[in-house]
């Protein structure tokens, strides 16, 4: 199922709407430019689903890096995970 709030917030960032629940129907679009069809938003999910867990793994790899650079510096693993969880 389409989350729509997801949707537009990562794919018409500069749009004003708003959303009660989540069905298209309840989308009420305050911007100048025109309402994307529920088709479009629906064909759009699958592509920020990708975006949002390609961000997250990049965030991750971010992390294990860090946490490797400060054991190499001497640190314990408890030190780590103080610093950075």
């Amino acid at each position: 199922m389409t989350d729509y709030a997801v949707v537009l917030t990562n794919k018409y960032p500069n749009s004003v709407w708003e959303l009660s629940g989540n069905d298209y129907e309840n989308i009420i679009w305050k911007s100048d430019d025109t309402k994307p069809t529920k088709a479009t938003l629906d064909g759009l999910w699958s592509s920020v689903q990708s975006e949002i867990a390609d961000a997250k793994a990049a965030n991750d790899a971010k992390v294990l890096s860090a946490k490797n650079k400060l054991k190499a510096l001497g640190l314990t693993d408890a030190e780590v995970t103080a610093l950075v969880g």
